[in-house]
Formats: structure tokens, C-alpha cells, sequence
């Protein structure tokens, strides 16, 4: 028999109903064909729908259907057996536009006949459809019990978090098929994050709240839900709490006694923020009282009567007194009564009012008297403008004398340039009293901003420059001519600040008068460590010196007694050494170095941290007259009300070994330096050089908080291979750290996406944890085996300068894709974190992102001389002067370390000879790039110190 009249036989046994059911009958799929024969002109059966997947809810069974044309037959294949005839449900139309016969066929799937099925693979359907020209299969169906557990994998957990704070609810939704979908309620309300940007759903189902509201106080449920049933998760309780704050100070209250010893007390509320949601209230006394002594008030006295004056022309004669027995004091009444007293001298023989007495009328006065009295009179007052003339001649030479010595030309002084003259024959600063030099020729002219020449014997080397440019402005090259009958010495100091006149000394040597210029150095022997050992006093140091030197980390400068600024760029450290802290005719090669954290010892113990660099700086032998001002960045979080830092200062022994300095709030007498802490940078107020560092602990009940700075970086070039890797460093939040993260990224070839972003790190014990998500896993896989990344505590807080850093490796599907996005998830356990959001063409070269400001921005690293100031000497000096002394109503120094917030331990200013020196150099570090005479007057204004003022109004630019 031919296959076609087998087929054609199969098919009537089907249709006729002689075939049984499945579980009785032979497996007829070895019977049939896969194709049956037909006329040629039919064309293959082509499905129009076909089976879909389902899922069977309870006892609910699964319709499965599928239609295609033209179609002979079409039967039903469950899990590779053919359903039975009677279970299919058969529909057949004809197709209006082509003629050819449309079949539909349903089949019901029931829980049991899945249930039963044993094996690895789910229970599937396919349909098989014949038409002459032979058959066509479609794709599988498959069927699988729905279900939803009960009970959540993780449900969310009630917390009480401060306002602001980033919140993380967990959520696990119970196993399911179909996975269920999850959605979150506050107070019953469905969360949508594209309403609320506040809110933020993770792919793991996880509820972040991004800063804490009043208003986010709520009850939180997790709802998950699939086709089968609904399950909610226990309810969490968010709390969002506010600790209270202190208010201002309010003024001092009057002194309780009018007369002697009394309080003053001043309050403050607990209302800036006032608690809520049971934050804590504040710390400390609502109230301050200190004691006060008022003058008791003391009440003028007259003293006693002068003597009777001459008798007048109007018969009277005066006396007078005082009220100085004693003089009013201290609001006490003044004297009762007159000043003056008079009385009629002649005994009542003449009065006020007559114009000639009667000794007058009597005797009449002679005519050769009143000759000789007018012509004394006339004497007198030519004598008076004799003397007048004489003063003012004498004033004029005088006058004239000192201008000789300066300027001698006002044309050139009004057009800023003007000619150097020798001073006079009296003047001890003379270079050589026997031979003066000839410089009434045109000397070494100097053009620039108009400057006074006039300079007192305490101040002989600094001008203040008398127009609107600032204070500081560089000088042009200064060239000063001497001419002598046989040689000619010249010499020229650069604007740099090395040809300070203090440093230059004209000696004269022989008989010819030559002069030569000499330079007197007292320098220190250092060693390879950087310490150094005792100075040579007098003589240059021979030979080679050796100063340690760091490229971008450290710098250098020869300072003597008018001092100078250290500064390393772009890290924040610098060195302050104010004039006179070197004593005079004294020079040292001064340095400033970051030490690398691979070549130096932890300072840090037990739970402490490292709050700043590790700095030297020196010659750490060298004596000192004045302290100087070390400053250093630090990453201490400082902004809660209430103190959550033990700060210490320590420094290194030439052992290698650390000591403690200084505890910040535990200062003595007996402290060697001071330490005032701002937000981000620490001066150190010393007067030994050496190795410094700033550390830290928490200070119980709260844990501190560190400031850190997440950096994201990638390759630079294009990538040219399947695999592709991200790096994220956690550094500490300064300027030295991050540049050093971009130096060590230059020499990989990485380049920074985007400005690195903040990150609170608390002394909580918890690792710092990274992840990444929402890779298009269509074309991205992430090498990572894990679900994230994490950096140890004990790394971070520790302190170590080493760049610590997580690495994301990424592999492309095909070289073709050039697109990635993705999120990085950086934050703490159970702390704060960050959220960087990628989208990059890893075919095109990526631009730099430099946090850091260009090489040509930054301050020079040093600054010599009264170029590194921004206070003029010759104000320094006045305020210092008006200052130093202590006065009885407190306007002196003390209520300008308050006015300037430097009066956390006052005590340390007072034992210095300037206390107003120290505190002004202090001013200076931390103004420094920004410092504005503005400032500063105004805090002179508020003490009614308006003598300075006028003086900086004449001198300065302020």
C-alpha cells in the first residue's frame, strides 16, 4: 500500500471514531508521518494563532487554542503524545479572500493531568496541523500550577531615623509562580516613585527613601502580589525624628548689683529645632552665669579756691576751681555749685557801669605815660612775628631737608617713577660716611605704584603703597646703581622676594671703596630623614644640602626675619611663618612635606582615626621668636549640635615613634601650641617644628561621622575588547587624598566621569558595601559572583592614605554594543549612601572631570618676605600697639580673639609677649587666598577701635 492511501486510511480511522483513548491505544506518533502528501497546488498550513502559556489557578483548567489554514486536520501533542480526538473541540470556516478552509481547535489542560506528569521539564502543548501539501507545527505551550507562598522571605522593620538621613526598607516577597510583583503602601496609599522622587525602588524590591521628611512619617507595608492570591507584609513603623538645637545666646543681662560684686546671666531655648518625634532634647544648661564687678559711682569734689585774679578794668577781680577732689567717676553726681566767683576790688569806690572812676576825674593821667605804653605794645608784637617767621623757616628747612633725602623730582613722583637719593651725612644708615657716592646723576629709577617713602627707624624696609592697587601687588625688578670714583657694584633684586634688602648687606672693602655684596646664611645640616641638626652660625653651609623633596607633595624656601608662607598646591597644607619669628640676620631653608603613606607609621590607636595628612615640616631644629601657623585639611564631620569628636594633635619623635600634644578642649599652661578647628581645615598654632597629624575618636553616646569622597572612574581610551571595568575609590574628603587618586588614575590611563560625590562614614562597625544594577543584561554581563562588593570598616577608618578602591568588571555581548548604563550603589551598612548614575560611550574617548583647579589657579607654593601677607607691617604694628595693653572695659585683644572666633582657650595668647601678633597671624592661615582687610576692620569697627580704622583707611586697602 502507498503512504498516501496509509495516510488517507489513518485519517478515516480517526474521523470514524475507531481509535481509543490515549491510555488504551498505541503511540501512533511512529505510525504517522510527519507529512502527508498532497496535491501541489495546496500550499503548507500556516498558523494563524497558536498556543499561548498559562497558568492554572486553583482547579481552574488551561484553554489552549490554535487556528490555521488551509488545514486538513489538526490535532493537539501534549508532552510528546497526541491528545485524544474527543478531548479536541474542532471549529472549520472558509477564508473569504482566499478560499481555503480556516480550522480551530481547543483543548482544555486540567491540574491533574500536569500534577501527573513526572520529569524534569513543565508540562507543554504543541499543535500539528496537515494539509495536502503536508504539515506544520507550532511553537510549545507550557502549563504550570500558579502559586504564592505565605510567608515573606524578609518583611521590612519599624526604625527611627533623623531628619534628612537616608532610609533603606527591606523587603523579600514569598516564592511564587509567577514571580509576584511588588508594590509599597504608606498609610495605605500605593508608593509611586515617579510622583515622589524621594522614594526609589531597587530591582530587589527594597524601598529607599532619599532624605527623610517630617511628612515620611508613615506605617509601611510590602505588598506582593501574582494571578494566584495577595500576601502583605507585617507592617513597619517609620519614625522620623528631630533632636533638638539651641538657640542664640541671648545679650547679658544688666549685673544684679549697682555697687560692687554681682552676676550677669544670659539664656538660651531649646527651639533651633525644637525635638520632635522624641529626638533628643539638648545637651547642656539652658542658662550661663558669670560674675561681675560694677564700679561703685563716686561723686565729684570741689577743690580749693584759687587765688584772686589782678584787678580788671571793670573793677572786679576773679577766682576759680575745680572739680577734679576727686573728679566724677563711674556715673557719680557732678560738683554743686560755681565754677567761678568774683567780687568788686575798689571797695565799692568805682562801679561796672561808670566809664571813668573818680581817680580819674582827680587826676588825669600824663600824657608821656600813655607814649610809653603804646610804644611797648608795638615792640610786643613785632617781637611775636619775628618768632613766627623764624619757626616757620626753620619748619620749612626742616621740611625740605627730609623730602632732599627722598624725592627729588614731583613730576616723576605724580607719574609714578621717581629717582633714589643718597640720604644726608647725619644718617647712621650711611654706606660710608668718609666717601658718600655721587648719585645726583640718574640713578636706579624704579617704576610702579606710588609709594611713601617716608619710613621710621623701626621700619626701614617696608612701603605702603599710597594708591588703589592692592597691598600686595608683586614689585618689578628693582635695580640699585652705587657709582664710586673707582668701581661700580650693581646689583638687582628680582620681584621673587630672594632680594629682600634685609637679606643683602654692602660692606665696604680696601682702600679703592670697591663694594661687594655679601650674603649671610645660617643654614641646618639636614639629614636623609629631614631633621636637621644644630646651625652654623655665621657661615654659609658647605657642600650640597639635601632637602627632602616630594614632586607636588612638599616645597621649599629660603625665610629669614621677614618671614614668608609655605604652600603646597592643591592640597590645602601650608606653613605660616609670620615676621620676626626668625630672628634678625638669620636664614633658613625652610620646607613643607606630605610623607607618603607607604613610608610612614599610623598614628592612629586603638578606635582612633586619621583625621588630617601626616606633615613635616622644618628644619625641626631651629629656634624659633615667634610661633608659626601650621595648617591642615581634616575630614572630621563637625556640624552636630552636639560633640561627637575627641580630636588630639600628635607628632613623631626621631624615633619613628607618636606622641600626643594636644587634646583639643584640655589645654593648659603648659600647652606647647594652640589648635583652631574649622570646618574642614585645623591650625596648628606652634613654635617646634616637626612631624604633626590630626586624629580622632568618638566621644560617647553618639558615633562620629568621617567625611569621605567617592570617585568613579573608567578607561580613558576607547575599549577595543569584550571586557570592560569601572573603578570607584573611597578616599578621604580633601584635597590632598583626591589629588593623589587622580595622579595614580593618570598613570593607569582612567579618567573621572563625573564630580566625585560626599559620603558620611559613621564609627558604627559596618562595612562599606557596593553594588551594581540595572546592567541590560541583553548585552552586558557582570563578571561579579556576588551580589556586591564590600571595603572592611577597620580599611576606612583606620585612616590609611592608601587609595582604597572596588572594581566592576563588565563583559559585551559582541564589540558591536558601545552603549552602557548602569547604577552604582555605594553606601554604608545600616548608614549613608550614594547612587551614581552611568550612561557612557565606551567607543569614544572620555573627557576628563578634574575636581582639582588648574596648575595656574592655585596659590604659588611660596611666598617670601611681605608678599606672602595680606596685612600691610606698618598696620600690624598699630593695631598691635593699640591692642597689647590689657583695658578695664575689655576692648583689647581678648574681645578681638572673640570678635574673630579664636577665644576657645584664651589663655595661650595671654602668655605671649603680642598676644594681638599671634591672633592677627592666625587671621592671616586662615584667610589665606581669600583674606579681605574688610573682615577685619569690621571687627575692629564693632570694638570702637576707630583710631586703627582711620589708620587702615590712609594705609591699606580696605
Amino acid at each position: 500500500m502507498s503512504d498516501h492511501g496509509l495516510g488517507a486510511l489513518l485519517v478515516l480511522l480517526i474521523v470514524s471514531g475507531y481509535l481509543v483513548s490515549s491510555a488504551e491505544s498505541t503511540d501512533y506518533s511512529e505510525v504517522l508521518p510527519d507529512s502527508f502528501p498532497s496535491a501541489p497546488a495546496e500550499p503548507l498550513p500556516e498558523f494563524q494563532l497558536e498556543p499561548e502559556d498559562g497558568f492554572i489557578v486553583k482547579n481552574r483548567p488551561v484553554q489552549l487554542r490554535c487556528r490555521a489554514s488551509p488545514a486538513t486536520q489538526i490535532y493537539f501533542k501534549c508532552n510528546g503524545e497526541w491528545v485524544n480526538q474527543n478531548d479536541h473541540v474542532t471549529r472549520e470556516s472558509l477564508d473569504q479572500l482566499t478560499g481555503l478552509v480556516v480550522r480551530e481547535v481547543d483543548i482544555s489542560v486540567s491540574r491533574t493531568q500536569v500534577e501527573e506528569l513526572f520529569g524534569l521539564e513543565d508540562f507543554w502543548c504543541q499543535c500539528v496541523a496537515w494539509s495536502s501539501a503536508g504539515t506544520t507545527k507550532s511553537s510549545r505551550a507550557y502549563v504550570r500550577i500558579a502559586y504564592l507562598r505565605k510567608n515573606f522571605e524578609q518583611e521590612p522593620l519599624g526604625r527611627e531615623v533623623r531628619l534628612e538621613q537616608e532610609v533603606l526598607l527591606q523587603c523579600r516577597p514569598p516564592e511564587g509562580m509567577p514571580p509576584a510583583e511588588v508594590d509599597w503602601l504608606k498609610n495605605e496609599d500605593t508608593i509611586d516613585p515617579a510622583q515622589d522622587s524621594n522614594f526609589l525602588m531597587t530591582i530587589d524590591h527594597d524601598l529607599i527613601i532619599k532624605q527623610a521628611r517630617l511628612s515620611d512619617t508613615a506605617n509601611y507595608t510590602c505588598v506582593a502580589r501574582n494571578q494566584v492570591a495577595k500576601r502583605r507584609s507585617s507592617t513597619a513603623t517609620l519614625i522620623v525624628y528631630v533632636s533638638g538645637g539651641w538657640s542664640s545666646w541671648s545679650e547679658w543681662s544688666e549685673c544684679n548689683a549697682r555697687c560692687g560684686r554681682g552676676w550677669q546671666r544670659r539664656t538660651r531655648s531649646c527651639t533651633n529645632p525644637a525635638p520632635l518625634n522624641g529626638g533628643a532634647f539638648c545637651e547642656g544648661p539652658p542658662f550661663q552665669r558669670v560674675t561681675c564687678t560694677t564700679l561703685c559711682p563716686m561723686d565729684g569734689g570741689w577743690t580749693e579756691w584759687a587765688k584772686w585774679s589782678a584787678c580788671g578794668t571793670e573793677c572786679t577781680h576773679w577766682r576759680s576751681r575745680e572739680c577734679q577732689a576727686p573728679p566724677p567717676r563711674n556715673g557719680g553726681r557732678h560738683c554743686i555749685g560755681s565754677m567761678m566767683d568774683s567780687k568788686n576790688c575798689t571797695e565799692g569806690l568805682c562801679t561796672r557801669n561808670k566809664k571813668v572812676s573818680i581817680e580819674q576825674t582827680s587826676h588825669p593821667l600824663d600824657p608821656g605815660m600813655g607814649v610809653a605804653v603804646y610804644s611797648g605794645l608795638v615792640g610786643a608784637l613785632l617781637l611775636c612775628v619775628v618768632l613766627v617767621l623764624c619757626v616757620g623757616v626753620l619748619a620749612y628747612r626742616r621740611s625740605c631737608r627730609h623730602l632732599h633725602g627722598d624725592i627729588t623730582d614731583s613730576s616723576s613722583a605724580l607719574t609714578a617713577t621717581f629717582n633714589y637719593k643718597p640720604p644726608r651725612q647725619d644718617n647712621p644708615h650711611l654706606l660710608h660716611p668718609s666717601a658718600p657716592p655721587d648719585l645726583t646723576a640718574t640713578a636706579g629709577t624704579f617704576r610702579g605704584p606710588l609709594f611713601s617713602l617716608q619710613q621710621g627707624a623701626n621700619d626701614p624696609h617696608h612701603k605702603i603703597p599710597m594708591t588703589t592697587s592692592p597691598l600686595l601687588d608683586p614689585l618689578p625688578n628693582l635695580k640699585i646703581k652705587v657709582y664710586n670714583s673707582s668701581t661700580v657694584s650693581s646689583l638687582e633684586l628680582p620681584a621673587g622676594g630672594h632680594g629682600d634688602p634685609e637679606i643683602l648687606s654692602l660692606k665696604h672693602v680696601g682702600m679703592g671703596g670697591t663694594l661687594e655684596s655679601t650674603i649671610s646664611r645660617d643654614r641646618l645640616d639636614l639629614g636623609r630623614d629631614g631633621h636637621s641638626g644644630h646651625p652654623h652660625s655665621g657661615h654659609p653651609h658647605s657642600g650640597h644640602q639635601t632637602l627632602p623633596r616630594e614632586p607636588g607633595h612638599s616645597t621649599s624656601a629660603t625665610l629669614g626675619n621677614l618671614g614668608g608662607r609655605l604652600t603646597i598646591p592643591n592640597t590645602g597644607v601650608s606653613l605660616l611663618v609670620p615676621p620676626g619669628a626668625i630672628a634678625q640676620g638669620k636664614f633658613y631653608e625652610m620646607y613643607l612635606l606630605i610623607n607618603k603613606w607607604e613610608k610612614t607609621t599610623l598614628p592612629s590607636e586603638g578606635s582612633q582615626t586619621v583625621l588630617t595628612p601626616v606633615v613635616s615640616c622644618g628644619p625641626s631644629g631651629m629656634l624659633l621668636s615667634h610661633p608659626v601657623v601650621l595648617t591642615l585639611p581634616h575630614c572630621a564631620q563637625l556640624d552636630t549640635p552636639t560633640p561627637d569628636w575627641t580630636l588630639t594633635l600628635k607628632t613623631q619623635t626621631h624615633q619613628g615613634a607618636w606622641e600626643e600634644v594636644l587634646t583639643l578642649g584640655e589645654e593648659s599652661l603648659s600647652s606647647p601650641c594652640y589648635l583652631q578647628l574649622e570646618e574642614a581645615n585645623c591650625h596648628v598654632v606652634m613654635e617646634q617644628l616637626g612631624t604633626y597629624c590630626l586624629v580622632g575618636q568618638s566621644c560617647p553616646p553618639q558615633p562620629a561621622c568621617k567625611r569621605l569622597q567617592l570617585a568613579l572612574f573608567a578607561p580613558r581610551a576607547p575599549c577595543l575588547s569584550l571586557d570592560y571595568s569601572l573603578r570607584i575609590y573611597c578616599t578621604q574628603d580633601s584635597p590632598h587624598a583626591m589629588k593623589e587618586v587622580l595622579e595614580l588614575e593618570r598613570s593607569l590611563g582612567g579618567v573621572l566621569l563625573e564630580e566625585p560625590k560626599p559620603l558620611l562614614f559613621k564609627d558604627s562597625y559596618h562595612n562599606l558595601r557596593l553594588s551594581i544594577h540595572d546592567i541590560p543584561h541583553s548585552h552586558w554581563r557582570s563578571k561579579l559572583l556576588a551580589k556586591y562588593q564590600e571595603i572592611p570598616f577597620y580599611h576606612i577608618w583606620s585612616g590609611s592614605q592608601q587609595p582604597l578602591y572596588c572594581t566592576f568588571s563588565l563583559e559585551r555581548g559582541s564589540l558591536a554594543v558601545s552603549q552602557l548604563t548602569c547604577k552604582i550603589c555605594v553606601r554604608q551598612v545600616e548608614g549613608e549612601g550614594q547612587i551614581f548614575q552611568l550612561h557612557t560611550d565606551i567607543q569614544e574617548t572620555l573627557a576628563p572631570c578634574s575636581p582639582l583647579p588648574s596648575g595656574g589657579g592655585g596659590l604659588p607654593s611660596s611666598q617670601v618676605g611681605s608678599y606672602a601677607f595680606r596685612l600691610p607691617t606698618s598696620i600690624r604694628q598699630k593695631i598691635c600697639a593699640s591692642l597689647d595693653a590689657p583695658s578695664a572695659r575689655g576692648c583689647d585683644w581678648r574681645m578681638l580673639a572673640h570678635s574673630l572666633g579664636f577665644d576657645r582657650y584664651l589663655n595661650y595668647f595671654a602668655t605671649k609677649p603680642s598676644p594681638t601678633g599671634v591672633l592677627l597671624d592666625l587671621w592671616e592661615a586662615s584667610h589665606q587666598g581669600d583674606a579681605d582687610l574688610v573682615s577685619l576692620a569690621a571687627a575692629l569697627e564693632e570694638m570702637g577701635k576707630s583710631e586703627v580704622l582711620v589708620v587702615m583707611t590712609m594705609d591699606g586697602d580696605c
